[in-house]
């Protein structure tokens, strides 16, 4: 760049229209980017770690004296903090966005789907399991992270068991727990922790052998969503350090034009 042009480029900086004051007089409590696609890295029980692709939200607090926030300056800090997206590093990340706004509060939630290898119960045939999980965590006024599972699983109706001569009807649900705790808790422990408070797991490979296995184990272990909440807290008591949790069921019936759905929510001591 030649002096000519630079004196030119000094004359003329480009205006920060964010930093301009506001009149209104109205705080928000939320300003940021969504729907970030962003490669992460999250612990893996059997193969230390799992690389996979995240959605990411990061939000912080605006004043009221700001007409608005620099969005570029989140993609700044995860390009920083790039390969370290863990929940190891969840508080870090937070305390760089609050530091770099100047702001009172930050919140960063990730959502992506993690891949556990998992076994047939007869034939033992492999095959990747999907589940969709999600770290939320804020510092500022109040400090926070929730871990979230999303769970496939079979239920088989007590009710259509008791009443029918030949069969019971049963379906595919899904099971959503969130978690607050102290220390570190694997995915996969969480997980299956649902898994077992269902009428049977879900697989993604299975033989003939498996299937007949696992209509007789859903068979004999009946379970309306009611059921599935209560036993997916009961087991939670397994999970060192959880402190809270919310658990919700919802079964995709397969002889109703409706869903089947039960809420529960765990507080600590």
């Amino acid at each position: 760049m030649n002096k000519a042009m630079s004196k030119v480029m000094d004359k003329e900086k480009l205006k920060d229209v964010q930093n301009q004051p506001d009149s209104r007089n109205i705080d928000i409590d939320k300003v940021g980017v969504k729907d970030i696609r962003y490669p992460i890295v999250v612990r893996d029980k059997a193969n230390e770690n799992q690389t996979t692709v995240a959605n990411i939200n990061m939000y912080v607090d605006l004043p009221h004296h700001f007409k608005g926030t620099h969005m570029s300056r989140f993609v700044e800090i995860l390009n920083e903090h790039r390969g370290e997206i863990t929940i190891e590093k969840f508080s870090d990340i937070l305390s760089n966005m609050k530091e770099r706004f100047s702001a009172r509060t930050a919140h960063l939630e990730v959502e992506f789907p993690y891949f556990i290898e998992k076994t047939a119960p007869v034939s033992k045939s492999v095959g990747l399991m999907e589940y969709n999980c999600r770290f939320a965590g804020s510092i500022g006024e109040k400090d926070d992270f929730v871990l979230q599972v999303t769970v496939p699983v079979s239920t088989l109706c007590p009710c259509s068991k008791e009443i029918s001569d030949r069969g019971a009807h049963n379906q595919r649900g899904t099971v959503t727990v969130a978690i607050r705790f102290t220390g570190f808790v694997w995915i996969e422990d969480l997980i299956e922790v649902i898994e077992k408070s269902a009428s049977c797991p879900v697989y993604s490979l299975l033989k003939r052998t498996d299937e007949k296995f696992v209509t007789e184990q859903a068979y004999d272990n009946p379970k309306f969503v009611e059921d599935v909440v209560r036993d997916v807290a009961t087991n939670l008591k397994e999970i060192e350090g959880v402190t809270w949790a919310s658990i919700e069921a919802e079964n995709l019936e397969s002889i109703h034009n409706h869903s089947a759905y039960a809420f529960l929510e765990v507080k600590g001591d």
